[in-house]
């Protein structure tokens, strides 16, 4: 084997392994690539985000700001202009194949309407929980964007966690800079978009605001 193709293995290999999900480093969505109102789905688990093991149930949607000639009316997201949403169903599931530890952490925005997220030791919601956030609503602007309003939630754990569950009322509450591994949003590595491929070569009147337009 030539000294080219040598680095070309070791630099390949080397990139492989930091696109994994550690337990000792936490990993930030922050689900910029993906296209307005398309499917999360494996972006994370093989696709263009990296083969990080994550992947996401079939409600679970990108969506891009208005602001940047997408559908989302939401502004003053925590980074990029692309969050995670559900148009349908009253939830979705996040799994983490090979699991993590430690904390799990985000951003969400809503006006009227809350939600809550749950940690799970099995795959799809399965098994023990190990933590639960209930999500309060925060408001809206106006004028629009509506969903202008961002907290931070968190909640450290025992135990590991393969899988996590994002509820609400759908097209009310939207995601962003999903962590990880931390109890702290956005302190950690986020993954490159193409990186994979490279490698591969509440009041009553505001209750009808909804995050897609």
């Amino acid at each position: 084997m030539s000294k080219n193709w040598k680095y070309l293995v070791v630099f390949s290999l080397l990139a492989l392994c930091a696109s994994q999900v550690r337990a000792d480093s936490p990993v930030v969505l922050t689900f910029e690539g993906i296209p307005d109102e398309t499917a999360i789905g494996n972006y994370y688990n093989g696709g263009a985000g990296g083969n990080l093991g994550i992947s996401f149930g079939p409600d679970a949607l990108a969506i891009v700001s208005d602001l940047s000639g997408g559908t989302g009316n939401f502004a003053n997201a925590p980074s990029g202009n692309t969050i995670a949403f559900f148009l349908s169903g009253p939830g979705d599931v996040m799994d983490v194949a090979a699991g993590f530890t430690t904390g799990f952490s985000f951003f969400y925005t809503s006006t009227t309407l809350g939600g809550s997220v749950s940690v799970w030791s099995g795959l799809d919601g399965t098994g023990t929980q190990l933590a639960s956030l209930d999500l309060a609503a925060l408001g809206s602007c106006d004028p629009a964007p509506n969903f202008c309003n961002w907290a931070m939630q968190g909640v450290a754990f025992s135990g590991t966690a393969e899988s996590v569950i994002f509820s609400g009322t759908a097209n009310e509450i939207g995601f962003d800079n999903v962590t990880i591994g931390s109890a702290t949003a956005g302190g950690g590595t986020v993954p490159e978009p193409g990186s994979f491929v490279f490698l591969g070569m509440g009041l009553a009147g505001l209750a009808c605001l909804k995050l897609r337009r």
